[in-house]
């Protein structure tokens, strides 16, 4: 970590240091306005030899002081000389517990004793050292050397008595308030850089960044709690919101990923399950066919599909269906979405492993990727499954989904280096369901304005539009009818006509001329009801708004005609 990840783990976490800090200096305020204050008295006694009349007599007496002051000191705190004070003063304790409380210390080189007691009580405190000064004088007396005249060879005399204190000597409340504070931010802090430190799942680019040379192609945002967009393929429900724009990116990258040679194909895979890359996959290819590029997203998760579920197609037949013999590809490969073919998965295998490495799947994909401009293999997780190696030696390389918040360290690398083992091509990483960030004033609106004018109901998908017939559409005409496209087109336009006239108050473009299929399919035509309901329909539509629906419905005939019959 450097020190803008340091700086970044204390920022994300300034609240729980916060509270800690705070949690620490009430804690220390409690546990100190708990504490007895305490005061301390101090007196002083001086003691003196009473022999010798000459000078060296006296320095004699002098060193002879000296050598005893020592061990009068330590004769301050014995039973014999606090008996007598626990009398005089009536105190409730044993001489060994009030010597707990009594100090008795000597300055260098001289022969004065100083005298401590701590107590809870000022006057007290002064008593005691004083009644302590009075005792030691008298009991030390008794104890020294004696001359012929029955006269003691030191005297010792207090020079200063002990006054009642003022303020407390302890505790310092300020100090335990102010430490309390300093452990519980510090406690903070080591909590914060710790969750850093130890929680290694991805949380931004640059920790992908640190771990590979893998470039990150793009991030894409998770929607917002209180977002318009209703739940989907964003790409279908909300081409004109943030994180479509996000999916675009992608698009982009990958375009330049390799400029000398163009990428065609694709393998998008994750290294644990419920990361994110089948809606990923989904998205990409609708971003892709923005390009007017034909794509092929082909479902090759055989273990847990859901391509079919998230498109809301049937997929009961196919890739499976091909890989064993029971169908032709152009059978089973739907129409979903402009420029966009799906090929589900079929009916799951007892051994995906084996078919998905099997020469008639690397066939298969020879022959799609010459069909379409752009293929898009969804496939299992790396970590739990072996498919996606496979598959990747099929493809321009592999595109990995990390999951945001998600996906650890670990599990990336080893989804890397099972890759980078099997000498395939890992072309980059997308960071999935990042935190979305400030708008920015250019997209401030909201999803529901930028998809459908004021005033209008929310856009919504139709039953042609979310649901996909099982069989693909047909991309032609026959002479018994007109086209079932064109059927829905006319319908779908005249009911918008009727509810939100607004919708449609812009001219509508001519049709482009659709690009002549490869493979072309049939489906039976639309067959229209005997009472003429939906031809009654169009007359009233055309009634209503009639500029419009005419417009419409001349499209409609023109994109009819321009389809070419098989």
């Amino acid at each position: 970590m450097d020190p803008h990840d340091y700086l970044k783990a204390l920022r994300k976490r300034w609240i729980v240091i916060a509270i800690l800090g705070v949690l620490g200096g009430g804690v220390a305020y409690t546990y100190a306005e708990s504490l007895p204050d305490s005061f301390q008295a101090t007196s002083e006694i001086f003691v003196s030899s009473t022999q010798g009349q000459t000078t060296s007599e006296l320095v004699q007496g002098s060193t002879y002081t000296q050598n005893l002051v020592q061990s009068y000191s330590q004769l301050a705190t014995t039973p014999k000389v606090l008996t007598p004070v626990i009398a005089e003063l009536g105190l409730q304790v044993t001489p060994a517990q009030l010597a707990k409380s009594i100090t008795a210390a000597t300055p260098l080189n001289t022969v004065i004793i100083q005298i401590t007691v701590t107590d809870g009580t000022p006057a007290r405190a002064a008593a005691i050292a004083n009644s302590v000064g009075e005792s030691l004088a008298k009991t030390a007396t008794a104890l020294s050397p004696q001359n012929s005249s029955d006269v003691a060879s030191i005297s010792m005399e207090i020079v200063t008595p002990a006054q009642a204190p003022v303020n407390p000597i302890a505790p310092n409340r300020r100090l335990i308030e102010i430490s309390g504070l300093a452990v519980g931010l510090a406690a903070g802090v080591l909590y914060a850089i710790g969750r850093a430190l130890f929680d290694t799942r991805l949380r931004s680019p640059r920790d992908i960044e640190r771990l590979t040379d893998v470039p990150v192609i793009g991030n894409v945002e998770r929607r917002r709690r209180h977002d318009p967009q209703p739940n989907g393929i964003t790409m279908r429900l909300a081409p004109h919101s943030l994180i479509a724009e996000d999916y675009r990116r992608v698009r982009t990258n990958l375009e330049f990923a390799d400029v000398d040679n163009a990428i065609r194909s694709i393998v998008v895979t994750s290294a644990m399950p419920g990361e994110g890359k089948t809606t990923m996959s989904i998205n990409i290819a609708l971003a892709m066919a923005e390009r007017s590029l034909r794509v092929l997203l082909i479902d090759a998760d055989l273990r847990r599909p859901s391509v079919a579920t998230y498109a809301q197609i049937e997929g009961a037949a196919g890739l499976t269906t091909v890989l064993v013999g029971s169908a032709d590809l152009d059978e089973v490969i739907q129409h979903w979405a402009p420029n966009v073919d799906i090929l589900t998965s079929g009916v799951i295998p007892p051994n995906p492993n084996q078919l998905l490495g099997s020469s008639a799947m690397a066939r298969l994909l020879s022959t799609v990727i010459g069909q379409y401009d752009f293929v898009i293999v969804d496939t299992p997780p790396l970590l739990p499954a072996s498919d996606a190696l496979t598959l990747t030696h099929m493809t321009d390389g592999a595109v990995v989904v990390s999951l945001y918040n998600s996906t650890t360290r670990q599990k990336l690398t080893d989804a890397l280096a099972a890759l980078s083992g099997v000498k395939a091509r890992t072309i980059g990483v997308v960071l999935n369901q990042t935190k979305p960030k400030a708008r920015d004033e250019y997209y401030s609106s909201d999803v529901t304005k930028m998809d459908a004018p004021e005033g209008a109901a929310p856009r919504q998908t139709g039953a042609a539009e979310v649901s996909a017939p099982s069989a693909r559409p047909s991309t032609t005409a026959t002479a018994a009818g007109p086209a079932e496209p064109a059927a829905e087109e006319t319908a779908t336009a005249a009911s918008s006509a009727e509810t939100t006239p607004s919708t449609l108050s812009a001219p509508v473009a001519p049709p482009r001329k659709p690009r002549a299929p490869r493979n072309p399919r049939t489906v039976k035509p639309a067959h229209t009801s005997p009472d003429g309901t939906e031809r009654q329909a169009q007359n009233d539509t055309e009634r209503s708004t009639p500029g419009v629906s005419k417009s419409v419905s001349q499209n409609v005939s023109q994109s009819a005609e321009l389809r070419p019959v098989p």
